[in-house]
């Protein structure tokens, strides 16, 4: 039998309290070998109800872009943090995934009363509750790993365009087969992070951008 999960409790509890603008926070990216890693912040109204919204993790592509467009819609306020390659590479993924956090939660229009967010603990002047599967145990967690992941998928859609050999996407830049045989074949591009293995094996053989038609 499936376990029901309640994915409100986080925000009853805060509403009960009389707090209503509640911030969930996520990120995605910090394991593939290229591209960003990328965070959003999203404020939702209260008792905010969407069927089947969950940790994006768990929706399959056509459910994510289909929650992305009414989230949008739906949201009280939305921030991206996105910090890239170059910075991931200067300072770890760890603090890159926390500056990410820090700009998204910035980037919202309106200043939450307290913040959920996805396990990471976070330094900031706002109350904030850090939930472990977070993505799965509250609404507003779930929203913002919804637009972190698809705003994160398009970034990679786009790099495909450029680099096609890579099949960034399918794999949104995780070191399947095929893109561990394209860095052998053709070395890695200026969107690689150079401080993840095997990108660094491979940090002296760089491909040129591609001049390739859509």
């Amino acid at each position: 039998m499936k376990e029901i999960i309640d994915n409100h409790k986080y925000e009853r509890d805060l509403n009960n309290k009389g707090i209503n603008l509640i911030a969930g926070v996520d990120e995605v990216g910090r394991g593939p070998l290229i591209g960003p890693v990328v965070a959003a912040a999203v404020i939702l109204p209260k008792n905010y109800k969407l069927e089947g919204l969950t940790d994006s993790k768990k929706l399959s592509e056509k459910k994510r872009e289909y929650f992305y467009e009414i989230i949008k819609k739906d949201a009280l306020a939305i921030g991206i943090g996105i910090i890239d390659e170059k910075r991931i590479d200067e300072i770890n993924i760890y603090e890159a995934t926390k500056e990410a956090m820090y700009e998204a939660i910035n980037n919202l229009e309106i200043k939450p009363e307290h913040i959920l967010i996805d396990a990471m603990p976070l330094n900031l002047d706002i109350p904030t509750t850090s939930i472990i599967k977070g993505d799965l145990l509250s609404i507003t967690i779930s929203a913002a790993s919804v637009i972190a992941k698809v705003t994160r998928d398009h970034m990679l859609y786009e790099m495909d365009k450029e680099y096609p050999m890579y099949d960034l996407k399918n794999n949104k830049g995780y070191g399947t087969k095929k893109h561990l045989e394209a860095i052998k074949q053709y070395g890695i591009t200026k969107y690689h992070r150079l401080s993840y293995k095997p990108v660094s094996d491979y940090k002296d053989k760089r491909i040129k951008q591609l001049d390739i038609e859509n």
